[in-house]
């Protein structure tokens, strides 16, 4: 499918806001990309279809996610603002047909993150941080970072997640302390390179 067939069919999934969320993220994708050496078409097709399940009943969710075998952790079946991201990719390789790899992989952790994160991984995921349409506080900090280093902008975003599910008492998806543990460490080598 082409990029074009790709947000007709995510149009019909999604409400206006949520639509117009996918578009925002898919140019803040390419853009990121653009900046980090990235496939800007990778990240575009990513960020425009990152939140296809988002408004589809959980059940229905739940329903992708048993049908494709994919098995959620006992956090993450406490935490159901994660299932779309799984459920998205699941939908996107085995409905829409995507094969590449490497968008199915940033669809499916750009919510909570994971271990060893690619580029287009992190691409994906900050650009849902500070796409254009994103309006709430520390936002404009988050953008600043993320010029800066994507790294620093996923420690930022993870801290504050991990804070408001702190707050909620929701349980924190595993994938995303490995993520932060994987951006700390590199931005510490990073820094350590430069001092060399």
């Amino acid at each position: 499918m082409t990029y074009k067939e790709y947000e007709t069919e995510v149009k019909k999934h999604l409400t206006p806001e949520r639509f117009f969320h996918s578009q925002c993220v898919a140019k803040e994708a390419a853009r990121l990309a653009k900046r980090y050496g990235a496939d800007e078409e990778q990240a575009r097709t990513a960020g425009i279809l990152h939140d296809i399940m988002k408004d589809t009943p959980k059940e229905e969710q739940l329903k992708i996610l048993r049908e494709f075998g994919i098995i959620l952790s006992e956090s993450e079946l406490q935490n159901p603002k994660l299932w779309h991201s799984l459920s998205g990719a699941a939908y996107c390789e085995h409905v829409l047909g995507v094969s590449d790899r490497e968008v199915l992989s940033a669809i499916a952790c750009h919510t909570s993150g994971k271990k060893d994160m690619t580029l287009l991984d992190k691409v994906l995921f900050v650009a849902d941080y500070i796409s254009a349409d994103r309006d709430y506080p520390g936002v404009k900090e988050m953008r600043k970072l993320a010029k800066r280093s994507l790294e620093e902008a996923m420690i930022e975003g993870i801290a504050f997640t991990v804070q408001e599910k702190m707050e909620q008492r929701l349980p924190l998806g595993g994938g995303s302390i490995e993520a932060y543990n994987d951006a700390v460490l590199a931005l510490r080598e990073k820094e350590t390179r430069k001092e060399e």
